[in-house]
Parts: C-alpha cells; sequence; structure tokens
C-alpha cells in the first residue's frame, strides 16, 4: 500500500506538472506587429502673381467706370477714355494637397486706391474671380490652382481725380472646405 500511494503521489505530481505546463502554454500571450502611417501634405497657401491693373486713361467731365474682367480685359463706361498701355487682371497661384476643393472670398465693399502726392482717391468695387468666389468652388487639381480676380474702378471727372497714380491693397481669402 505504501508502495501504491508513493506511485499514486508520483502519477498525481507528474499530473499537475504536465498540467501547469499545458496551461502555461494555452496561456502564453502573443506578440503582434502592427503597422502605422502618417502622411504630411502640402502646406496650403496662396501668393499673388499679377497685380491688378487698370491701366492708363483720362476721366472726362462726368468720370463713369473702367470694368477689368478676370480674364483681363476692360470696358469702359461714361466720360472715361482708355489710354495705351498695359491692363491685367490679378493672379494668385494656390497650392496645397492634390484635388481638394477651397473657397474664394473677394473684399465685400469698396477698396480706396489714393493718389500717390495728394488726398484724392479712386473706388474700386465689384469684385469678380474665376473661378467665382464662394464656398468650394476652387479646386486644387494637381495640387494647384490659378484664381484670376477682376473688379470695377468708379472714375470721378479729372477735377476729382487728378493727373497720377493711384495705389492700394486689398484681401482675398482661400480657405480649404
Amino acid at each position: 500500500m505504501k508502495n501504491l500511494l508513493r506511485i499514486f503521489f508520483i502519477l498525481l505530481f507528474i499530473s499537475f506538472t504536465f498540467q501547469l505546463k499545458l496551461n502555461s502554454q494555452i496561456n502564453q500571450p502573443v506578440s503582434v506587429t502592427g503597422h502605422v502611417m502618417a502622411e504630411i501634405i502640402p502646406v496650403f497657401s496662396a501668393s499673388e502673381t499679377s497685380q491688378m491693373n487698370f491701366g492708363r486713361f483720362a476721366p472726362g467731365p462726368e468720370g463713369g467706370q473702367i470694368i477689368l474682367t478676370p480674364e483681363g480685359t476692360i470696358s469702359v463706361l461714361g466720360s472715361v477714355f482708355a489710354g495705351t498701355g498695359i491692363h491685367n487682371a490679378a493672379s494668385f497661384y494656390v497650392s496645397g494637397d492634390m484635388d481638394v476643393a477651397f473657397s474664394i472670398t473677394l473684399p465685400a465693399g469698396p477698396v480706396i486706391l489714393t493718389h500717390t502726392s495728394s488726398a484724392r482717391t479712386l473706388h474700386v468695387q465689384d469684385w469678380i474671380s474665376n473661378p467665382p468666389a464662394g464656398a468650394g468652388t476652387g479646386m486644387l487639381y494637381d495640387g494647384f490652382q490659378v484664381v484670376y480676380v477682376g473688379a470695377t474702378l468708379k472714375v470721378g471727372s479729372l477735377a476729382d481725380n487728378p493727373v497720377g497714380t493711384y495705389t492700394g491693397t486689398y484681401n482675398i481669402t482661400f480657405d480649404f472646405n
């Protein structure tokens, strides 16, 4: 009986050891390698590539308007006489992530141009762009787009607007959608 008890304890010990080893193999932690990705896109930016220029002109007795389209053509209304020389729409190079829509916000009201040597002014208003202003109207095909901007210049008489150069600045906002 003593031997039987000894064999029983030995078998119990072997069985217990085998069970522990089996459980430790079954409950072993498993390690897996995961993958992470991040992509840096080009910074959304805009720069003026061509300044808006209404060109040379002469105000008549009643004044009038010079309309500059985004395509760079001008038309004259009232008693303004278009002169020779260069006129062109403004252009802006907008760049960023490929195939992303963006918004264009033009000046809401008139922008004032001031005579370089007097306090006389001209007003630029009725802003227009190509692509048109609004939410999601621009698209960065191949990561860029050129936006063209025109407007209307209100001109007074020669007494209101003496000979000389008039300059000013304006803000246009480009924003990702």
